[in-house]
């Protein structure tokens, strides 16, 4: 029986059968038995466009495997592929553990945290999850079982390779010490771009999280207008104090919204008050849910969108090229695009997989409302200012890139493909985005 599979924007339905092992033995024999059409690994469906879909063919739900254990001397975590970054948080963080890199939402596999090389607030300090795993145990096209070190070309090969080397089906990685579950939080308000880029620029390195919120719809002297929002984890005040990890959604969205809910109109007057309301404030005190996952207390947010779904834009550009992320930033200012979600964060050294997204420079993401008029052409124009300046957009996120911008986009790539297929010689994984994009 099939059933319908799309990525976290809802944009692009496509059928597969939907199987899920309980083990890795019953992953294996199901890799190497997979039909035509190929497989992929599916885990808590967060990707934003089609990278856990695979039209016509077999797609596995790994949150079945979702075993784990954590070795406190070491700070070491050993975690199947299935299990999510919210399990690992509500046992660790009560123990005084945090994650070396949390996504901005805590609903992610381990192994899409490692197939998507996902980052977060803290690139610039800690670079991506990919960077602090040790090992990684893969089920290959033969259905072979191979536990692979940071040494390994296909352990490169698997960080942001979009399951496109195999199936993870347990990793190990590292953890940071925290004392309490709160944070310390300084926020500003900036009056456009180039305030906002100058305080991050001299400021960043005096915390471990830095990201901006950004105006989109503010024009004139006021484009680019951010709450700028930076903290550290904060220490204990008191000896009987202990963390805790209990977040849940306050909210949920309904089951069918409207078409055009978010337009130019209700967003704007949204940015308006988000804007005034933001505190200028040092050492705000705030819990580790609301201020890396805020989104995750509105269960399925992604509804808000309508029917249509909702495009996520993300690309990085190399320090050096302020000026192509100030154009963009301007021509979306200029046309009125409406993102509900616009966030400016700066990216530190890679992990060194072949396919990571992040790379030193600019990352701007954008949460767009699909069927805007002109929205294909002005996004396929930006696609080519960001690769004509060294930069590249995240696959995690894509749902519309064409397949020859990869190539500028992701020099590693060759590279990638010849270890890709010697793993994997008849093509048995695949997806919707590795037919789009020629992988």
């Amino acid at each position: 029986m099939k059933t319908f599979l799309t990525g976290w924007g809802r944009t692009a339905p496509t059928p597969a059968t939907l199987l899920r092992p309980r083990s890795t033995d019953e992953l294996a024999a199901l890799v190497a038995h997979a039909p035509g059409r190929g497989v992929v690994a599916r885990g808590l469906g967060r990707s934003y466009g089609d990278a856990a879909q695979n039209a016509g063919g077999l797609v596995l739900d790994c949150t079945g495997l979702d075993a784990w254990t954590f070795d406190e001397p070491t700070a070491l975590v050993t975690a199947a592929g299935g299990v999510s970054l919210h399990d690992l948080m509500a046992a660790l963080v009560p123990r005084g553990w945090f994650l070396p890199v949390s996504p901005g939402t805590r609903h992610v596999t381990v192994g899409g945290a490692i197939a998507a090389d996902v980052h977060g607030k803290n690139h610039h300090h800690d670079s991506s999850f990919g960077a602090h795993v040790r090992s990684i145990t893969l089920v290959t096209a033969s259905g072979e079982i191979r536990k692979l070190g940071p040494g390994d070309p296909l352990f490169l090969a698997t960080l942001g390779g979009m399951g496109l080397t195999g199936v993870i089906a347990e990793a190990t990685f590292g953890c940071l010490p925290i004392e309490t579950s709160r944070m310390r939080v300084d926020v500003e308000r900036t009056a456009d771009l180039d305030e906002t880029m100058g305080a991050m620029e001299s400021g960043d390195a005096g915390y471990r999280y830095s990201v901006a919120w950004i105006d989109l719809l503010a024009r004139g002297r006021r484009m680019g207008r951010s709450v700028l929002t930076r903290g550290d984890h904060a220490g204990r005040t008191g000896e009987k104090e202990s963390p805790a990890f209990a977040p849940g959604a306050w909210a949920r969205a309904p089951g069918r919204v409207p078409n055009g809910l978010l337009n130019g109109l209700s967003v704007r007057a949204f940015n308006e008050v988000w804007y005034r309301k933001a505190p200028r404030r040092r050492g705000i005190v705030q819990d580790i849910a609301p201020f890396f996952h805020p989104l995750d207390f509105v269960d399925g947010w992604n509804r808000m969108y309508g029917s249509r779904g909702f495009v996520q834009y993300q690309f990085v550009v190399p320090f050096g090229a302020e000026e192509t992320l100030r154009a963009i930033v301007t021509e979306l200012s200029r046309r009125g695009t409406v993102s509900f979600l616009t966030v400016l964060k700066r990216f530190g050294a890679g992990s060194g997989g072949m396919l990571s997204f992040p790379a030193p420079g600019w990352t701007l993401a954008l949460d767009i409302p699909a069927g805007q008029p002109g929205l294909g052409g002005l996004l396929r124009r930006f696609d080519e200012r960001v690769a004509d300046v060294g930069g590249r957009v995240y696959l995690a996120k894509d749902s519309r890139l064409r397949a020859d911008m990869m190539g500028p986009m992701y020099p590693g790539l060759a590279r990638w493909r010849a270890i890709r297929d010697e793993a994997d010689p008849d093509g048995r994984f695949r997806s919707d985005l590795a037919r789009r994009l020629g992988l």
